[in-house]
């Protein structure tokens, strides 16, 4: 697919370009995880607040109050069409079919509609909140996070001659075929496109997937953008996020039950799903608290996505509690998906699915010449391991306009679950900076969860 960008952000237009093209637009975890609430929790009400952690971009001095309703108005009129039920229907996901019930199917097309919502301004920062059914709220994460950063994307190009745009466009996909460079040709590398809630545009996370399917191959494993992965015939990727045990952790009674809520999610989870799909996510409460707690039956899910540690650290205590529990961490699968780009990907497919020989570090690989030499590394996994890469593949404009300035340069925008029937719902994370809900209940879930392995670091994107 050849895409001349430079024209079509100049003569942008709605009929062309709406920013939701499909309910499908939406990562496939949250599909998963709906079908999940709507099976275990269908009379949950649920509020979602959206959030922009880097504060000193004023979205709402940016964009039109009123650009911004109309893209949620239209992702609020649309549909499942027939042919993508028919798709998730038939479709095989992680090597099963028939992952989605019948039942739900037909839910989806007869009865799924977003929630209404609440659109407010505070200190130049948008207020969105989503409240109601848990079943109809939860898909607003994607759709909002990707209108509120393409309508960023839209107003900064407005300003651009068409020139200008050409050489934007230009420098960006030099940008991205640099890192593609590097990244081919390394072996055992595993590499999924986690880009959808940040992204630049939708037009450019399809033009960056299909750039990597190209260049990377077999290395290329898909794309957790589900509408991508129907258009284009990928594999889909995902499974859950921190919503579920968030979610049930607010529903717990008391403090006991607080404390094993994020073990009863993965039950559940596992009644749901079984096979590659058994993944877990440990650092809603605190990875290593989770790791030391966690029942015995927890060693033979598949394995464990990395978020909010640093992924050296995480990963190393991952294998080391895999150990501990009689398995063999090489069976195991560690995916890695915190602000990645091509320096730490190579860094940590140097760590984890190899031996690096002599003094080599793992800031040393650059290319895949540095993994072909027998004196650096010798390919035998500790772990499988697998990168999601997220807004530094599908947003890293840095340096590409013309004109300078930060304006096309990724902000963090989050949308988290914040009550679950009126309970005040927490993300303890594994970075206090990443911390979200009422303070006093941050407090009280830290002092149940406490604090072991959790970081301060700064917050990239």
């Amino acid at each position: 697919m050849i895409v001349n960008f430079a024209e079509r952000a100049h003569n942008h237009n709605w009929n062309l370009d709406p920013i939701t093209r499909s309910l499908l637009d939406t990562d496939f975890y949250k599909l998963l995880m709906l079908q999940f609430i709507w099976k275990h929790f269908p009379k949950t009400e649920a509020s979602f607040d959206l959030i922009n952690r880097s504060t000193h971009v004023r979205l709402a001095d940016i964009i039109y109050r009123e650009e911004l309703v109309a893209q949620l108005e239209h992702a609020r009129s649309l549909r499942f069409h027939k042919s993508e039920l028919i798709w998730l229907a038939g479709n095989t996901f992680y090597g099963h079919k028939g992952i989605f019930e019948p039942k739900f199917l037909e839910w989806l097309e007869r009865d799924f509609q977003l929630s209404d919502y609440q659109l407010s301004v505070e200190d130049g920062q948008f207020r969105l909140q989503f409240d109601g059914p848990w079943t109809s709220t939860t898909m607003w994460e994607l759709y909002a996070l990707s209108i509120l950063d393409e309508l960023k994307t839209r107003a900064s190009l407005k300003g651009m001659t068409e020139i200008g745009l050409d050489m934007f466009y230009a420098r960006a996909k030099t940008k991205l075929w640099e890192k593609m460079e590097r990244l081919r040709r390394v072996p055992c590398l595993r590499i999924a496109d986690f880009g959808t809630r940040r992204r630049h545009s939708f037009l450019w996370q399809e033009y960056a997937i299909n750039l990597a399917r190209t260049a990377l191959g077999d290395s290329f494993a898909g794309t957790s953008n589900t509408y991508l992965a129907y258009k284009h015939d990928m594999e889909a990727i995902g499974t859950n996020a921190h919503e579920l045990p968030m979610a049930l952790a607010a529903l717990a009674p008391d403090d006991e039950a607080l404390k094993t809520a994020q073990y009863r999610v993965l039950e559940l989870w596992q009644q749901t799903y079984q096979g590659e799909l058994l993944i877990m996510l440990p650092d809603t409460f605190g990875t290593t608290q989770f790791l030391e707690s966690a029942p015995d039956w927890t060693a033979n899910w598949t394995g464990q996505r990395v978020d909010s540690k640093d992924p050296y650290l995480a990963g190393d205590e991952y294998i080391e509690w895999v150990k501990q529990h009689g398995k063999d961490p090489r069976t195991k699968l560690l995916i890695a998906s915190d602000a990645l780009d091509v320096d730490l990907i190579l860094g940590l497919h140097a760590y984890f699915s190899g031996t690096m020989v002599g003094q080599a570090r793992p800031e040393d690989f650059q290319c895949a010449e540095d993994f072909l030499d027998p004196q650096k590394w010798i390919p035998d996994r500790r772990i499988r391991f697998s990168n999601g890469w997220g807004t530094l593949l599908t947003n890293d404009f840095r340096g590409c306009d013309p004109d300078g300035g930060p304006q096309f340069d990724p902000i963090s925008l989050i949308c988290k679950l914040t009550a679950a029937d009126g309970r005040p719902a927490v993300k303890l994370s594994d970075n206090y900076a990443k911390a979200t809900g009422i303070p006093s209940e941050i407090e009280r879930y830290r002092r149940v969860f406490g604090t072991a392995g959790v970081a301060n670091a700064p917050v990239l994107v």
